[in-house]
């Protein structure tokens, strides 16, 4: 299968065995045979029910939109925890809390691959090679469900909430920075299901939302930017590592970017643009390290500062570990006497 470029790109993102583009609308390119196929094609029309058929997978007997799998990302999976809804491009999996288009199924399936890999993988995996455009089926015009936004409230008000940010080691920080969102979802039916998680906004006036259970967005998905110095901008994945990142130099007045996904890569870059120093601190995994190598092909003069948490997946995994640690010795040295007499 041959890969060639068909028409002048911006300057190149990410290098693999062969070259790839990603330019700053959020396209990476490839071509395959005449055709050409981009990520975005990719989430917005390609069917992850069909990429799972074609990796050997299939459902239980389907409830409702959704289809069931015994996760092929765990291997501890017994019962299916693996929802499909193929009319909206999404799946989730039950047993990690974690979910997204075919793209992140991809990357955390393929745990070792680079953004561009992954997207490669997928289009041979389904077969999108002919000589001429495969017209790929529309997205069905699915009513997803609603949500409304109750009440947004100071972190400190729901005990759950707290007991969330403190279990991640940045409950103080929180509070300057992140909301409690109280919200329901309706469905089609008119039947709401109530929800709270701590919540920040981004760019696009969404909200970010994570708890023990859930992440997700509410409304568009953006990143969020923090205005700060005018010079420096330092650039996280998510919300949670540029928290504890806050907590160890909370002197720091840099401007931050949170990606929120790294789907979001192009639009972070652009806006990085304008800064003079750029610090990164992204997720010291196979997806992180290709974001961080991406990141810098684009603005060179950006540096990997990833290694302040060498031997932890990221910068919060890191603080959780120190706060454990912290708490393991103090319960240790809290029943010791030192044996002396005056």
């Amino acid at each position: 299968m041959s890969l060639r470029v068909r028409y002048p790109l911006p300057v190149p993102l990410y290098y693999s065995d062969n070259l790839y583009f990603i330019n700053l609308f959020n396209l990476l390119i490839i071509t395959t045979s005449d055709y050409m196929l981009t990520a975005k094609e990719l989430k917005e029309q390609a069917s992850i029910v069909e990429l799972l058929a074609k990796l050997g997978y299939h459902p239980v007997p389907r409830h409702g939109r959704e289809r069931m799998y015994i996760s092929m990302l765990r291997d501890n999976d017994t019962t299916p925890s693996l929802s499909v809804n193929d009319d909206l491009g999404v799946w989730f999996d039950h047993g990690t809390r974690k979910g997204g288009n075919i793209i992140d199924f991809g990357l955390a399936y393929w745990k070792n691959l680079s953004f561009a890999e992954v997207v490669k993988n997928i289009q041979e995996v389904l077969v999108i090679q002919a000589s001429e455009p495969r017209i790929l089926r529309p997205r069905k015009s699915v009513r997803p469900p609603h949500y409304i936004i109750q009440e947004i409230k100071d972190i400190g008000t729901h005990p759950a909430i707290t007991g969330y940010l403190q279990s991640r080691g940045i409950l103080d920080e929180a509070k300057a920075y992140l909301s409690e969102v109280y919200y329901y979802v309706e469905n089609k039916a008119g039947e709401r299901k109530l929800f709270f998680a701590a919540g920040w906004p981004n760019d696009f006036n969404g909200w970010e939302v994570r708890n023990k259970y859930f992440k997700g967005c509410l409304g568009n998905k953006a990143i969020s930017f923090i205005p700060g110095n005018e010079k420096s901008v330092a650039v996280f994945e998510g919300f949670l590592d540029f928290l504890s990142w806050k907590k160890e130099y909370p002197e720091h007045d840099n401007s931050v970017i949170v990606l929120n996904s790294i789907t979001m890569l192009p639009e972070a870059v652009e806006r990085a643009k304008k800064f003079s120093s750029i610090d990164l601190y992204f997720d010291r995994d196979s997806a992180g390290f290709g974001v961080t190598k991406a990141f810098c092909l684009s603005l060179p003069y950006a540096t990997d500062r990833s290694s302040l948490y060498t031997g932890y997946k990221d910068y919060n995994d890191m603080v959780k570990a120190h706060m454990t640690f912290s708490k393991l010795a103090a319960n240790y040295f809290s029943g010791t006497r030192v044996p002396f007499k005056r």
